[in-house]
């Protein structure tokens, strides 16, 4: 892989003087908005905006794989599990992922690119090689996004049918969870979350440069669009079913409430003796997640790099 994969369109920024051009076709001016955001700012705004339109529109499919991979039941029964919550529970939980995503996503790019100019600037003659300095910007940036695992944490104890009946809202969560047990609960589920975040940043925005360029070259704004989506919503599919694993691992732990912290190793262990040892029982919705994935970072990465055309 060339030193430069590391690059997606959006990491190559134009001046604010300049025209977009892709195969001699004049786009959009660029930095349209850039001296109301700043040319450092405008990455976050854009992962942010991109992860809100996304939650909004897949919210419902999340809380259906959710149940799957709690249970490990299958996708008939998780239906049926949110047709006897009723309509009125089906947005239950949205605030925290609406919270959590709309930030961690601003921080997955905006970090990404912050921590990539200074390491840049830093190895500059050194001799090391730039996908190794963006490799590392990707990690950090990652690891970055779990200082939000509270977020995670809430929407996981709203979106399980079992606490219903003790945690109402978003507020009262966090509320019950920091004055009983303190703020080391909200972090219950951190080890598979970092084990997560850190290495899949690194593949995302390593391969979907490349990914993008062996696509059919786009002459207009939709032709884009399409690409920025395909190449999101394949990276996101790969990577979902990778760490699928690490998922299932930190919803059953974080559907715990108060107690003795366990181990990744311990609660995977676990969950594998309950499920008798099967991987398919394991991936137990891992077909949902895919095309969760391919959906959502097809819609985030496709609205990040439309409305970073527009700053």
């Amino acid at each position: 892989m060339a030193v430069s994969s590391m690059d997606s369109e959006s990491a190559r920024t134009p001046q604010p003087t300049a025209a977009l051009t892709k195969g001699g076709h004049s786009r959009l001016p660029a930095g349209a908005l850039s001296p109301v955001l700043g040319a450092r700012r405008k990455h976050y705004v854009c992962g942010s905006v991109a992860a809100f339109t996304n939650i909004m529109l897949t919210f419902p499919l999340q809380k259906l794989l959710f149940r799957q991979q709690l249970h490990g039941v299958l996708a008939t029964e998780a239906v049926r599990q949110l047709q006897r919550d009723g309509l009125r529970n089906l947005y239950r939980g949205l605030l925290p992922p609406l919270l959590q995503k709309s930030t961690t996503v601003a921080i997955m790019f905006g970090l990404y690119e912050d921590f990539s100019r200074v390491l840049l600037d830093r190895a500059d003659g050194s001799g090391v090689p730039e996908l190794a300095t963006r490799s590392f910007a990707a990690a950090m940036a990652g690891t970055a996004e779990a200082i939000l695992t509270p977020f995670e944490r809430v929407q996981t104890l709203l979106q399980d049918h079992r606490h219903h009946g003790r945690f109402n809202n978003t507020v009262h969560t966090f509320r019950t969870l920091l004055t009983e047990y303190g703020v080391r609960e909200c972090y219950r589920g951190l080890v598979p979350i970092l084990l997560r975040n850190g290495p899949s940043n690194v593949f995302f925005f390593g391969l979907r440069g490349p990914i993008k360029e062996q696509l059919p070259e786009a002459s207009s704004r939709a032709g884009h669009m399409v690409n920025d989506f395909v190449c999101g919503g394949l990276l996101g599919a790969a990577l979902g079913i990778m760490f699928y694993p690490f998922n299932v691992v930190k919803s059953r732990a974080q559907s715990q409430v108060g107690g003795a912290f366990q181990p990744c190793r311990e609660v995977l262990l676990t969950v594998w003796r309950e499920r008798g040892g099967s991987v398919a029982m394991l991936f137990r919705g891992a077909h949902l997640n895919y095309h969760r994935s391919l959906l959502s970072w097809g819609i985030i990465n496709a609205t990040y790099e439309l409305l970073l055309k527009f700053m």
